[in-house]
């Protein structure tokens, strides 16, 4: 038999990017390529990229000038470029980088296995189009997972047209996939071995397939058997529906975690942003969230330096935090994408943002060491993902989705145990079994 061909696959960005990657991956398994983590090594390097962080193209383009020596080593070796960047790109990545063999966009993945027949002879193909056809209907069965937790993408695009945002563009409208279809991937993905599914889309909480919400959806993934552990991200502020704060009480399965973005504090930047609420409404909702949930872990997005953005425009974000009190937080500050309304506006100088950015991200990290602290001596529920490092020991997510180090002699991977937090560290916490 012939050596099977070998797929290196860089994931840029969200979990949604490496939950398409493992789908690429399984599309072009179905026609002998298995995966490496050795991109010299590889016949096919493909970059799913993301448009989200700060000169995301510019990085694209880099990383494809340093691949240009291994494809002039490997004449037959084909480069492909996937995900948002090649959505917003499109020919323009062909045209910039003749050493690329393809260009495929978010929603047209499951024709890469074809569009790879058609790079013979030196050809480029491009398919940014935003197909008819459902791309999940024409995917593989997920295969085995590395691991007891699963991403599982239930919803994609985005209808809000944030004044900063490129996902409308890139990703499209709002579209829900079929409840049942979801709950059967789901089903087969526990028969597997997956304990631990977070459900994900562009804007999750709109979910809306087949009638149900995503507290409908939730509480029914929540009644298969052997499935322990249910999160979803991302989350927008107006969606946030009263069955789905309720879920959060009631379904023992849907975990103390949230991550709900709201980009700043100030009503005139939200306004500016056209996130279409305040402060005060996303502050009373986080009330009702807690209310229902009291141990709820909060997480969240923040830019700062948006344009226009004043000093005190930033102190109300500041408040806010200070008011919410975040375990984590991802920040960035404010850069143009093109195409964009905000792209038309002048930047702040960059100082300003800069130590803006560093303030708050200050402020955040505080927050992030408190509520781990604030962690230690509470027996929590830990699913062992992988051998720590130390001779037995175990590492896994708690509850609230921290990295846990745990002495278990007899830990396996794949088991849900109840811990007692015994230290803090910097990014993950330390601690022992539970007595009985």
């Amino acid at each position: 038999m012939s050596e099977a061909k070998k797929l290196f696959i860089k994931t840029y960005g969200c979990q949604m990017n490496v939950y398409d990657s493992e789908r690429m991956a399984e599309a072009m398994g179905a026609q002998g390529y298995v995966t490496t983590e050795n991109a010299e090594e590889a016949d096919m390097v493909l970059l799913n990229t993301c448009h989200i962080r700060e000169k995301a193209a510019e990085k694209v383009y880099s990383d494809l000038g340093r691949l240009r020596p291994l494809k002039q080593a490997k004449p037959g070796m084909k480069i492909g470029v996937a995900g948002c960047v090649a959505q917003a790109e499109g020919a323009e990545i062909l045209r910039r980088m003749p050493l690329v063999d393809l260009v495929v966009g978010p929603q047209s993945y499951h024709r890469l296995p074809e569009m790879l027949t058609r790079t013979g002879n030196g050809a480029q193909v491009i398919d940014t189009d935003f197909p008819a056809e459902d791309k999940f209907d024409h995917l593989p069965e997920r295969k085995a997972l590395r691991g007891p937790s699963a991403f599982l993408t239930v919803q994609e695009g985005c209808d809000k047209f944030c004044a900063f945002c490129v996902v409308p563009y890139t990703r499209g409208a709002e579209v829900s996939r079929p409840a049942q279809r979801l709950l059967s991937e789901a089903r087969a993905l526990v028969e597997k071995g997956v304990r631990d599914i977070t459900l994900l889309g562009q804007n999750v909480n709109a979910y809306h397939g087949d009638g149900w919400g995503l507290a409908r959806l939730i509480r029914e993934l929540a009644r298969i058997e052997g499935l322990q552990r249910i999160r979803y991200m991302t989350s927008h502020p107006n969606d946030m529906e009263d069955d789905l704060v309720a879920a959060h009480g009631d379904e023992p399965k849907l975990m103390p975690y949230l991550h709900l973005p709201v980009q700043s504090g100030s009503d005139r930047i939200l306004k500016a942003m056209n996130r279409k609420h305040t402060a005060e409404q996303y502050l009373r909702l986080i009330e009702r969230i807690r209310a229902a949930r009291p141990d709820i872990l909060l997480t969240s997005d923040f830019i700062v330096g948006f344009p226009g953005e004043t000093d005190a425009d930033f102190e109300a974000t500041m408040s806010l935090v200070r008011a919410v009190g975040y375990g984590a937080a991802y920040t960035f500050k404010y850069s143009a994408r093109p195409g964009t309304p905000a792209a038309e506006k002048p930047e702040l100088p960059a100082e300003v943002a800069d130590a803006r950015l560093q303030a708050l991200q200050a402020l955040i990290t505080r927050q992030q060491r408190a509520a781990q602290e604030a962690m230690v001596g509470r027996e929590v529920g830990v699913l062992y993902d992988k051998p720590g490092r130390l001779p037995g020991q175990m590492v896994g997510k708690s509850d609230h989705l921290h990295a846990v180090h745990v002495t278990d002699p007899e830990g396996q991977v794949g088991q849900l145990v109840r811990v007692r937090i015994t230290a803090s560290s910097t990014n993950s916490l330390a601690a022992e079994l539970a007595r009985a």
